[in-house]
């Protein structure tokens, strides 16, 4: 990845967006997709304490998820799915910014290794932050998809971003 450069007249990344970048119902199709395996699964679940074997005991899978959709296979863990997902979506949305809630998270369809996940976000809701003015309040929608379009995940995520040309005062 290309190293951020800056308009030294301005200060002004010219990468990632800033407050006045954003516009209710701008779509943002993500362009890099990230493809998950089970050392991803299994060592993100162990590292978070999650103790449920689905994610990290073939042996378990195999002999009580046997059908479909599972097949016996290890399902990745859902917080790692969004993860991933959320994290395709930074460079057009939060690169300037940081998280302030998410809402009405929906897991679709499971996730396996093997699969590769990518991202698109809308634009729902934009406003100027009252307590910060130079930072503004943005709510987007995300859909995380497999690599045959099937959708996994929906969430909502507002975060506060930077104005071009700002910094935070605090």
């Amino acid at each position: 990845m290309p190293e951020e450069t800056r308009d030294l007249s301005s200060g002004r990344s010219t990468e990632g967006r800033y407050f006045e970048d954003f516009k209710v119902g701008q779509v943002f199709k993500h362009s890099l997709g990230r493809t998950l395996t089970d050392n991803d699964n299994i060592w993100f679940t162990l590292l978070t304490c999650n103790t449920n074997p689905i994610h990290f005991n073939k042996d378990y899978a195999e002999k009580f998820f046997p059908g479909p959709p599972f097949n016996g296979r290890l399902v990745v863990n859902a917080a790692l799915t969004f993860s991933i997902v959320a994290g395709l979506s930074v460079e057009d949305t939060s690169k300037h910014g940081v998280m302030l809630g998410l809402n009405n998270m929906k897991l679709t369809n499971p996730v396996f290794a093997g699969d590769t996940l990518y991202a698109k976000s809308e634009v729902m809701a934009t406003r100027d932050s009252k307590s910060h003015p130079e930072t503004g309040i943005i709510t987007i929608k995300t859909t995380g998809y497999k690599q045959d379009n099937t959708i996994v995940i929906e969430f909502e995520r507002t975060f506060l971003v930077r104005k071009s040309e700002k910094s935070w005062k605090g």
